[in-house]
């Protein structure tokens, strides 16, 4: 979810948005998986239904739980604003460009760039709980290409790489 966070913020200001609101949305998008993990991909019930419902019972702002529903295609929820397509892209290309820092030698993103990101995309062994269709559709909803939404989420994580446990062997 970290990971995420950081994504949001560094492209929240491309779209107009707010790092600091965009960022909350990004740290809570995944917050009740655990509890709820909805391995059925219930439209409506366990995660991000139930994290949504606690959400909105705080009165959180319905643009973020519209955005946290529609990260999950299952939900069926469309995404209408830029907060909600963002998220959609980087939720799993988030986790996906950590896991490939992490098999690297270095352990590190600093040395890890887009075309590396993408040969590993297409092996379909590596990180197989990525949904590579969500990766793809993600940029193409933004009208970004991949390699550069790759760019932008390298960025927003190399200076948090140790937080995020990387950073060398």
């Amino acid at each position: 979810m970290r990971a995420v966070e950081l994504a949001m913020r560094q492209l929240a200001p491309r779209y107009g948005g707010d790092p600091e609101w965009w960022g909350v949305v990004g740290l809570l998008h995944d917050f009740d998986y655990e509890r709820f993990p909805n391995a059925a991909q219930s439209a409506d019930q366990e995660h991000p239904s139930e994290g949504v419902r606690h959400l909105r019972a705080l009165d959180f702002p319905a643009e973020g739980c519209d955005a946290i529903l529609g990260h999950a295609e299952f939900t069926h929820t469309p995404r209408t604003s830029d907060l909600a397509r963002v998220l959609f892209a980087v939720d799993e290309l988030a986790g996906f460009v950590v896991a490939c820092g992490l098999v690297r030698p270095s352990k590190s993103l600093a040395d890890l760039e887009p075309p590396s990101v993408l040969k590993k995309l297409k092996d379909k062994g590596f990180a197989r709980g990525v949904n590579r269709d969500d990766v793809r559709n993600g940029a193409t909803e933004l009208g970004f290409p991949l390699d550069g939404l790759i760019g932008e989420v390298l960025t927003a994580l190399r200076p948090h790489e140790r937080e995020l446990g990387l950073g060398g062997a």
